[in-house]
């Protein structure tokens, strides 16, 4: 396992650093829409796996947030497929994160996440809480993406965070879906509705825990390690 995260990151970090031409057709890929839509047209019965890979990448190296691609999913493979497939990679990308957070450790974290992103969400490094990995990743506009390497630093268990971040990420992966597929369709009045509805139900689910928080029902998500001496 370490030999694989060890070859990934190298790989990684040559093709961003070096701006391998291999780079340069993967950012093209992410910033323009329309060459993305034509290459996975061109690449036929291969193209849900190209897209798989594309959600994968855009959590561990992509520049940019990985709506537009949610939101291509569902326009190329209708809103089931473009569920399916951009689930399966979100979370291939968010355990590939992870397991790099945790086998290089706090130093490389740091080095890859902003101060601000590290001091507002650093907490979760002594953290083993289901309930707040769940509220992260469900919550739109959080930084999910460099929270999967913090969480890597955390006692959580790999397949604990790895069932808890799928389900997070689920009602927004379900949303931006279901707008390629409705934008497909042209039908905006039916997007626009079921994005109020998962805004709705995800302010309740926060408004729902802070108050479980304050009466003490939910302390047990948030775990912090005993340090000793």
């Amino acid at each position: 396992m370490g030999v694989i995260l060890a070859t990934l990151v190298a790989a990684c970090s040559w093709l961003v650093l070096t701006d391998a031409p291999a780079y340069k057709f993967l950012l093209r890929l992410y910033v323009d829409k329309r060459f993305l839509k034509h290459t996975l047209r061109e690449w036929g019965v291969l193209a849900p796996v190209i897209f798989i890979g594309l959600q994968a990448l855009q959590v561990i190296i992509a520049p940019i947030p990985g709506d537009l691609t949610g939101i291509l999913g569902g326009y190329l493979f209708g809103e089931w497929g473009g569920i399916l497939y951009s689930t399966i990679g979100l979370t291939m990308g968010s355990l590939t994160a992870f397991a790099i957070g945790r086998w290089l450790g706090a130093r490389y974290v740091q080095k890859l996440v902003s101060p601000d992103i590290w001091r507002k969400m650093g907490f979760i490094v002594e953290a083993e809480g289901t309930i707040l990995c769940f509220i992260i990743f469900l919550l739109p506009g959080l930084p999910k993406d460099v929270t999967c390497y913090i969480f890597g630093l955390s006692p959580m268990p790999f397949w604990v965070f790895a069932v808890v971040s799928t389900l997070g990420r689920f009602p927004t992966t379900w949303v931006l879906s279901a707008q390629g597929a409705r934008t497909a369709s042209g039908d905006y009045l039916h997007v626009i509705l079921l994005s109020a509805s998962c805004l709705g139900g995800s302010a309740a689910a926060v408004t729902t825990t802070g108050t479980d928080s304050s009466s003490g029902s939910a302390v047990s998500g948030f775990r912090p390690l005993k340090r000793s001496g």
